[in-house]
């Protein structure tokens, strides 16, 4: 007995000859035919292996689903080692990839596992040199609200005034600010490439996972406050959210170089935007000059310096609920004897007056020089008071070139400033203090030496030598 009837007899000569001469899909579709939708033991039948086959065909896709959503199957890659590890050494190691990476919904889910068959692809046929978030991958709210709530106003530290809920109606991505709560900023660092994927273990991850790189940078508010205030919404622009793709990048620097534009010099703020801002004014110079002033103008305002109608206020108390002075600050005089405090302080004085930190783009780094540095930090290192560190801070630090840049009012006027210094820098300390804006001898074109925050040098005057001849 068949399973759908009877089985004719082998004997049967018309059971030979339609063997020979019927196919197999037409077979079964006479079989198809031919059955009695009828006879209730038939539809049984039917609805059995149906069934069976929806438990079978559901059953491996749930389990397809539920292999490709574990973080075990990310890491199955070795390209995402560098992910991956820093995933586990961070605070959201306790739910899945695609918690983050895909929006809520079964629709969504099933929409990216298609889209991610292009990453297949990429494996087989050559990983990219570094793996990057593209615009259309940005983590959404939606993926946020599922655990964290928009009533906060003040941050788990205590420190910063945040209003989440002002900044989410306002239809702000929180990855605008959070973007390395998980992974460290390692893309915008440079840190995830092919040549040192090999290198990356949790205990790796852990070393690189510094707080400056999980918390929100202070550099992306501030940048992203000024284009506010300037009339714009830049969180608009999905690019915005995203750091550069090194690959893009290179190519618009191909492209320039083929339209005869100069290479611009590699700086830590170079970035996609740098680029083409280099392509329209020419030199990477003017950008550094126009960077600079820009800042400057901000810690102005940070300070109450500078005082400007805007929208949102750019003064430190405006986010900051612990921002206090020290005392030392409020004495008189300060600002012309705080450089001995400087000296001896240094290390105190750049926690608040460290303008890298207004930068939102992010430098460049070497994971293995990172790694011994991380090394020589864990050993025990203190600050000594060094007046050739202290100098060349005061001059590429912007909080401090704020105000070295400008002519002390002290100098009166400079015809009768040239006959009245002498007696300012009699002693070793007295010309130290003058060399915090002055260079001795005139500045060589190229050298690494840092630039002085004025082009007066000494030796345009005393181009026989100073009467001591002391060196500082």
């Amino acid at each position: 007995m068949a399973f759908w009837g009877k089985k004719k007899k082998e004997t049967d000569p018309d059971a030979r000859e339609d063997r020979k001469k019927v196919g197999l899909f037409r077979r079964l579709w006479q079989k198809v035919r031919n059955i009695d939708w009828k006879d209730p033991v038939t539809r049984w039948k039917v609805m059995f292996i149906s069934l069976i086959g929806l438990i079978v065909i559901g059953g491996g896709s749930y389990g397809a689903l539920a292999i490709t959503n574990s973080p075990a199957f990310c890491s199955s890659c070795h390209e995402m080692a560098p992910e991956y590890s820093t995933f586990t050494a961070s605070a959201h190691n306790n739910i899945t990839c695609v918690q983050c990476h895909i929006k809520p919904g079964t629709i969504n889910m099933l929409t990216h596992k298609v889209k991610s068959l292009k990453e297949v692809y990429y494996h087989v046929t050559g990983v990219p040199e570094q793996i990057v978030q593209t615009e259309d991958e940005v983590v959404s709210n939606e993926n946020c609200m599922q655990c964290h709530s928009k009533n906060r106003l003040v941050t788990a530290s205590g420190d910063l005034k945040v209003n989440h809920k002002g900044h989410i109606e306002e239809g702000i991505p929180c990855i605008s600010c959070h973007a390395g709560v998980v992974h460290a900023k390692m893309a915008a660092r440079g840190i995830n490439t092919e040549e040192v994927r090999g290198e990356y273990t949790k205990e790796t991850a852990e070393k690189i996972m510094e707080k400056k790189y999980l918390r929100p940078n202070m550099g992306t508010c501030i940048d992203c406050h000024d284009k506010v205030n300037n009339g714009e919404k830049p969180w608009k622009d999905v690019a915005y959210l995203v750091p550069p793709n090194p690959e893009e990048v290179e190519k618009k620097i191909d492209e320039s170089k083929k339209e005869g534009v100069s290479e611009p010099v590699a700086t830590e703020t170079k970035t996609e935007s740098a680029v083409e801002g280099t392509a329209g004014s020419g030199t990477a110079e003017d950008l550094a000059k126009v960077h600079e002033e820009k800042t400057q103008d901000l810690i102005l305002q940070a300070i109450g310096k500078q005082q400007k109608d805007v929208k949102i206020s750019m003064a430190c108390e405006t986010c900051h609920r612990k921002v206090k002075v020290p005392k030392s600050h409020k004495e008189e005089g300060w600002n012309q004897a705080h450089g001995g405090t400087a000296i001896q302080e240094l290390d105190k004085c750049v926690n608040c007056h460290q303008d890298s930190k207004w930068i939102r783009e992010i430098p460049k780094e070497d994971i293995i020089s990172l790694l011994k540095m991380k090394s020589a930090e864990n050993s025990s290192h203190k600050y000594t008071a060094n007046l050739t560190v202290v100098k060349d801070q005061s001059r590429v630090n912007n909080f401090c070139s704020a105000c070295h840049g400008k002519r002390p009012a002290g100098h009166i006027e400079s015809d009768q400033w040239l006959t009245a210094h002498a007696s300012k820098a009699k002693t070793a300390d007295q010309k130290a203090e003058c060399f915090v804006c002055h260079d001795r001898e005139k500045p060589v074109e190229g050298s690494t030496t840092v630039k002085a925050p004025t082009d007066v040098y000494c030796q345009y005057c005393h181009r026989t030598g100073f009467k001591d001849d002391v060196k500082n």
